[in-house]
């Protein structure tokens, strides 16, 4: 992975709005939550604050370790999410614990009025504000004009209310619910209980923060950190397999924030921060752990994105490989691709794609022209807008791609017209356009800004500022380090995520378009993304029984997450119920790619998931493609049994195909790096990159 100092190509197209601009008659409007100053830009649309800015916006969201909602009346509900669980799911539940309200209420509704990636602040009144920074164990409120009457209440009874010191700046509030919170005041504050549940205090003006306290031993290191406070957050790529947070505070002293578990397997060794492993909140994503320090890095082993398979096809295995190829080549020809959804086109075109770098991984060059020619016909009608019955668009109310179905139709194309899905959509599209523009260059050339702005959709780095055409990384959540898929529709459990697999061939993919165009940046950026979203996976998809992030009922009984959301983990998929396991597998496994083997590269597990799946296969009509799926990671450690299963296989997913499914167990292997399976461990540049 070249540094960003190293040579690159002239300058790409800026990704901006190439295809036209139409007007959409199903997004919401905007302009009702996000202050004036932020309409000029283009607008997050699958963000973790998202529920703020829906229909009337008071749907909680969660920004970690709280529960945070805005119902209205100049308000904030806080809660310290408990959960419940069973085998099938687990989910966290919203109770208002604590309300902090201005107390001449408000009729206007809340405000967003700066966001960013590790924050969002909201205006709850026009003289309240809400600092609500992720992974912050105090919940900040401060007042924005002059001495305002505060209100705290709670949906539980105060039992005890006293001020732990005589400059009335800390008050313990413990209630019949058995929880107790810290509330600190950066001035003195006279808090009066004027009923069980609740509290008023007259005239105040600063910072006030409140937290819950999960045990007694914990509180001297709230007490020690509670006058620092962040406000913002900026999480930066601008280093290959790194990402480098900084916060912006307020308050003397030093910073205290909370790690997930998979931010503690990344801190990078020489980050001048401090660890207090026994402050600790829990979360549906694991323990969180206390961090001291106001710059984090975060650093994870490199993922070379490479065309072919990392050990080649075996020599007994080619003249089966060519075999399958030729006949699925022969087979573009004769079956045209009638969908008009962009995303099982989407799928058509990259399966295609795959037989052209089959051919050259297998010496197989003299059938690659006929997928060009199948490629070419098929993909350039979305990017010259000639299609018919479907197309993408420029929405600029929000700032992104839409289909032409998806303009007057929510659930056209799986909800891609309310930014539902984007990467799974355009990751296809992007595969095959970096296919083709590698066999085909003059071909590539023509249709560069296209492929820009499709990367551009999802994966665009600046800021949001005005005159740009599309959000700043779209998906991908550079806190929790994976995507979220769900898009303008309100949920009560927050932003949602079926696919990791579909989300991982996203990046992959635009890293192959940076390989295409010898974009080292692009290929740096999408390398890097995949590298997290796999990590993630593996962290939150991907279930070991004992583990301890999701309780022993949930990881005994499943070994995938169905859907993941902010809130809640599904063994259910959107397709599918949880019995049907082959569908869990396949989900979190498809496209079936090169890089698939670094998203399992835990043979033990892999193994597990294999036996937790295979008895779900004796039912009647499960899908021959679903099987194909399982069968190809029984590959990984028993390729036979593997092979005689998939060639008995009577058909194939629509994305996949038999070759596809022949290279991949023929091009499992012994290990080629001394003891160690992990993909992108053994690529040439490794020493380059720390």
């Amino acid at each position: 992975m070249p540094h960003h100092g190293s040579h690159r190509p002239p300058a790409p197209p800026p990704g901006g709005p190439v295809f036209p601009r139409a007007t959409s008659t199903v997004v919401p409007d905007p302009s009702r939550f996000f202050a004036p100053p932020l309409l000029a830009a283009p607008l997050p649309t699958n963000s973790f604050f998202q529920n703020f800015v829906l229909k009337n916006g008071d749907e909680p969201e969660y920004v970690h370790p709280y529960s945070v909602r805005s119902p209205g009346g100049a308000a904030l509900d806080i809660c310290y999410p408990s959960r419940n669980h069973s085998p099938s799911f687990v989910i966290q539940t919203f109770v208002p614990d604590l309300t902090v309200s201005d107390a001449a209420g408000s009729a206007q509704r809340h405000c967003v009025s700066a966001f960013d990636d590790l924050s969002v602040t909201l205006d709850v009144s026009p003289s309240l504000r809400a600092h609500l920074v992720r992974g912050c164990p105090y919940v900040t409120v401060t007042t924005t004009a002059g001495a305002v009457d505060i209100s705290v209440a709670s949906v539980h009874a105060f039992l005890d209310v006293a001020s732990c010191d005589d400059s009335g700046t800390k008050w313990r509030l413990g209630m019949n619910s058995g929880q107790t919170f810290l509330l600190y005041a950066s001035a003195p504050i006279r808090l009066a209980q004027t009923t069980t549940t609740q509290l008023s205090a007259p005239g105040f003006a600063g910072a006030i923060r409140v937290a819950y306290l999960p045990d007694a031993s914990m509180e001297p290191v709230l007490d020690r950190y509670s006058r620092c406070f962040p406000t913002a957050g900026h999480a930066a790529l601008s280093r290959p397999f790194c990402v480098d947070y900084a916060w912006r505070k307020d308050g003397p002293g030093e910073l205290l924030m909370l790690a997930h578990p998979l931010h503690l397997r990344l801190l990078a060794d020489d980050c001048p921060v401090r660890v207090l492993d026994d402050f600790r909140y829990r979360s549906i994503d694991g323990h969180m752990v206390g961090v001291v320090g106001d710059a984090w890095v975060l650093r994870t082993d490199p993922v070379s994105p490479t065309w072919h398979s990392t050990r080649g096809v075996s020599e007994d295995g080619v003249a089966e490989v060519v075999a399958a190829l030729r006949a699925d080549v022969a087979g573009l020809a004769s079956t045209a691709i009638t969908t008009t959804s962009s995303y099982f086109y989407g799928k058509a075109i990259a399966r295609a794609a795959r037989l052209a770098l089959i051919a050259e991984e297998v010496g197989c060059p003299d059938v690659i022209p006929a997928v060009q020619q199948f490629l070419k016909a098929s993909v350039t009608p979305w990017l010259d807008g000639s299609f018919q019955g479907n197309g993408f668009f420029y929405d600029a109310k929000w700032g992104g791609l839409v289909t032409l179905q998806g303009l007057k139709d929510s659930g056209a194309d799986f909800g891609f017209g309310i930014y539902n899905d984007h990467h799974y959509h355009l990751g296809y599209f992007l595969y095959a356009i970096a296919v083709l523009s590698k066999i085909d260059p003059c071909w590539g050339r023509k249709y560069m800004p296209q492929a820009y702005s499709m990367v551009a959709d999802f994966m665009t780095l600046s800021r949001n500022k005005a005159g740009a055409s599309f959000t700043r990384l779209r998906m991908f959540d550079l806190w929790k380090l994976h995507s979220w898929a769900g898009g303008l529709t309100e949920f009560a459990d927050g932003r949602n995520q079926e696919s990791t697999s579909e989300a991982v061939n996203a990046y992959y993919s635009a890293a192959l378009v940076g390989l295409s165009y010898g974009d080292a940046h692009l290929v740096s950026v999408g390398s890097t993304l995949t590298a997290l979203e796999m990590l993630a996976a593996q962290t939150w998809w991907h279930v070991r029984e004992g583990e301890g992030i999701y309780e022993d009922d949930f990881s005994g009984n499943n070994r995938v997450v169905g859907v993941l959301w902010a809130n809640k983990r599904d063994s259910g998929l959107w397709f599918a119920p949880p019995e049907w396991k082959e569908c869990r597998l396949g989900i979190q496994l498809l496209p079936v790619l090169p890089i698939s083997e670094a998203l399992f590269p835990d043979v033990a597990f892999v193994k597990d998931l294999v036996a937790w799946t295979l008895p779900a296969l004796a039912r009647d009509g499960v899908g021959e493609g679903w099987k194909g799926f399982v069968y190809a990671l029984e590959g990984i450690y028993d390729r036979e049994a593997a092979l005689t299963k998939t060639r008995a296989l009577k058909g194939h997913d629509d994305g996949n195909s038999l070759t596809n499914l022949l290279w991949w167990l023929h091009s499992r292997g012994s290990v080629v790096c001394d003891g160690d399976a992990g993909f992108g461990r053994c690529c040439w540049y490794r020493q380059y990159c720390h």
